[in-house]
């Protein structure tokens, strides 16, 4: 990259950071209690996992950061130029970003490679589509920053996990900088672990659960409106693709993906056997309707970063209007004519227990191999998932409120989600967000639009608000467990990497 190659080239060797005296293992300070540190490693990340102690420094004004402690990283550190260090650094919060990562947690990653080489104070920045990081070297230097932009950024949780456990074994000590890049360098290069066709699968998978989900009912008249949402999913997700391969922006993608969807329903619905089109449409457009990104954008919000926040909504409005195009186009056609689209437009309840629970089960493992899940987090995914989604029904057909109860059970993932992640020493995100996929207010969206159609706006603004408000009471649930599980659930300690000898981070 461009900016990392003129970051080394102006980094000078007056620009090293100061380094305390090392402090041998054998002989603590007086009056200094270890916490538990192994002799060589990051005693700071040794006591709790880097998210925790980085969080906690960035809420903290930048002037009032304590410095690591003396010792800690100070073997991994010696001979590295900052320059080395806020590259590296630059280099994971790009992938970080890119992969789906909240801009807060960016941060922190960004924060915690610096910490790990003694390079500080630093501030990283991060924003919807840019990176940042600025070191000050001493009162008097001029600082050094590094910035990149991400173009594109496509969700991979794969390497979301990959870029965290490396994170992890950076703060612990041992590793390199030239090493942690070569690593890095191989996150970037991963292949996928799902092929092509299972993603496209996925995708009608997801459609199909759906409807099962939303319906509620298991006859022979349901698993046609299965198939058909399928088969409008694969065709949308088909012209999506066909269209990016021409690079036009991806508003246009979604107009296209929508429509197999709204087609396939009106058709259904000229019927006589009284199939449900207005289901196969929601099931349709669950693949497409971009209810993750207003989750994300409200998180963003509550984590006080208002220009990420403001940026994902813009950009998840935009994608909405591309789907509300494709939809209402052929919508209006289909009213004007006859079609009959009337459906429940409230988020459904538990009208099937067993049968919405597996759908729920379904989509949630559809979702996560659209996210590009690993494999290994699955089991947890849809355990985390079946949790989810039984709160919610439990709570609706007690007569409770659905969107508190979204919010209830939200919560119920998001903690669940953190302690699940803790206990793997990898990042809570892939174990949140494919399960909360049951939750999206994907059938709320559809129905506000319908609305629009039929020539209620009342109803439709209604409907709208109804799906925003649903969105923040997911956002507001998941950050929501994340901090009780940051103030409540214990910290596993992370074990260090085997000591090094002779090996090629020493100068």
């Amino acid at each position: 990259m461009t900016e990392h190659e003129q970051l080394g080239a102006q980094a000078g060797p007056e620009e090293r950071p100061t380094r305390p005296e090392r402090v041998p293992p054998q002989a603590p300070a007086p009056g200094r209690r270890r916490t538990g540190a192994r002799p060589g490693t990051n005693g700071e990340a040794t006591a709790a996992p880097w998210p925790d102690a980085m969080l906690s420094l960035l809420r903290t004004p930048t002037a009032d950061r304590k410095p690591a402690p003396e010792g800690a990283g100070a073997d991994q550190s010696e001979g590295v130029e900052p320059a080395q260090v806020l590259d590296l650094a630059l280099l994971v919060g790009e992938l970080l970003l890119a992969s789906g990562e909240a801009a807060e947690d960016v941060e922190a990653a960004m924060l915690a490679v610096a910490r790990a080489y003694r390079v500080h104070p630093c501030d990283p920045q991060v924003t919807f589509t840019r990176v940042a990081i600025s070191y000050q070297p001493g009162p008097s230097e001029p600082s050094l920053t590094a910035e990149c932009s991400v173009r594109r950024p496509t969700v991979d949780y794969a390497r979301l996990a990959a870029v965290f456990r490396l994170v992890t074994e950076i703060t612990v000590g041992g590793m390199a900088v030239p090493e942690a890049h070569g690593r890095l360098v191989a996150a970037r290069r991963r292949s996928r672990p799902y092929s092509g066709r299972l993603f496209v699968l996925s995708c009608g998978g997801m459609a199909g659960a759906a409807t099962l989900l939303i319906g509620g009912r298991a006859d022979a008249r349901a698993w046609l409106v299965f198939a058909s949402a399928l088969v409008a999913a694969l065709l949308g997700e088909r012209f999506s693709a066909l269209v990016a391969r021409h690079d036009l922006p991806a508003f246009y993608q979604f107009v296209v993906a929508a429509v197999p969807a709204a087609v396939i329903g009106i058709l259904l619905s000229f019927n006589g056997l009284h199939l449900r089109g207005s289901v196969v449409i929601t099931g349709g457009l669950y693949a497409v309707l971009p209810g993750w990104p207003m989750v994300a954008a409200a998180q963003d919000g509550l984590a006080g970063f208002y220009l990420t926040a403001a940026a994902r909504l813009l950009e998840a409005l935009y994608l909405m209007a591309g789907v509300v195009i494709g939809v209402m186009t052929v919508l209006y056609v289909g009213v004007n004519n006859g079609a009959d689209l009337a459906a429940q437009d409230v988020p459904p309840g538990a009208v099937n227990p067993p049968l919405q629970l597996a759908a729920a089960v379904l989509l949630t493992l559809a979702f996560a191999v659209l996210l590009n899940t690993e494999p290994s987090t699955l089991p947890a995914v849809l355990v985390n998932s079946a949790a989810g989604w039984s709160t919610y029904g439990v709570l609706v057909n007690a007569g409770g409120e659905p969107i508190l109860a979204t919010g209830l059970a939200a919560g119920l993932v998001g903690l669940s989600g953190q302690l699940m992640a803790r206990c793997r020493g990898s990042s809570a995100l892939p174990h949140i967000t494919a399960a909360l996929g049951p939750l999206l207010p994907g059938s709320v969206l559809y129905f506000g639009m319908l609305a629009f159609v039929r020539g209620e706006p009342e109803v439709g603004l209604s409907g709208i608000g109804r799906a925003g408000a649903m969105a923040m009471a997911l956002a507001i649930g998941v950050n929501l467990g994340r901090e009780l599980a940051r103030l409540f659930l214990p910290a596993p300690r992370v074990a260090a990497p085997p000591r090094r000898r002779g090996g090629r981070h020493r100068r």
